[in-house]
């Protein structure tokens, strides 16, 4: 895994490289001490996995989540405990104290290390796929090509089908990493959509767009994505 460390103290980093050292062989692709230099960092590198302080200069570490259409793999490492259930609205993988220890931090990294490794083996799910839901006591078989619209919320996706929206416990980062990119795009960090249920594309202040889907609902483009979508469409 190519891993990034987020940290403003050169110290913290230093010892989080150590302790991954010990454990085993990591690519240690960077390092930054702010949120600026950790956002064009994330873009160029493209890690499977960041350690991430929260309080950082510039921005923090939800700030810049923020900021990233396609996040990787987050571990979040704070002196402070109060953050902890926030960072799970972020698909964070794990939130770990300061000081570090080595046990916890190897328990964090063999979760980010089965992620990773299932991401790699899993095959695309095709859109005549069928996969089974259930929310409460209701149970459906979905085919994807129905699912227009998927939305995070957490470690949770709400799926949108005909007229129903279960939540299935599945983060938005995994589905994208197994649906076909050729049918479904992630147009912010909270949705996914079916490009075969885009019914018109509107202009949107600053530049972004809005996309009118034939369920009637309205999803907006982030800046990031929208250049894309306008090149998908001709736009």
């Amino acid at each position: 895994m190519k891993i990034l460390i987020v940290e403003d103290s050169r110290l913290a980093r230093q010892e989080l490289k150590s302790l991954l050292s010990d454990i085993g062989n990591y690519t240690i692709a960077g390092e930054s001490d702010n949120g600026i230099q950790a956002v064009k960092q994330i873009q160029e590198i493209h890690p499977d996995l960041i350690f991430l302080d929260i309080h950082l200069p510039g921005q923090n570490g939800f700030e810049i989540l923020e900021q990233l259409d396609q996040i990787p793999l987050v571990i979040f490492t704070t002196a402070y405990d109060e953050y902890a259930i926030r960072s799970f609205e972020y698909n964070a993988l794990d939130y770990l104290l300061k000081p570090i220890s080595l046990d916890r931090l190897k328990k964090a990294l063999q979760k980010a290390e089965l992620i990773h490794q299932n991401k790699r083996k899993s095959h695309l799910l095709s859109e005549d796929s069928q996969v089974f839901v259930k929310d409460g006591e209701k149970c459906w078989f979905v085919s994807l090509k129905d699912i227009h619209l998927f939305e995070s919320y957490g470690n949770y996706t709400r799926i949108y089908f005909q007229d129903n929206k279960p939540m299935i416990l599945k983060s938005l980062n995994y589905l994208e990493g197994v649906l076909d990119p050729k049918v479904y795009f992630r147009i912010s960090r909270q949705q996914i959509i079916n490009l075969k249920y885009v019914e018109g594309v509107d202009s949107w202040f600053n530049g972004k767009l809005k996309l009118r889907l034939q369920s009637g609902q309205i999803v907006e483009v982030s800046r990031r994505q929208t250049h894309k979508i306008k090149e998908l469409f001709s736009f």
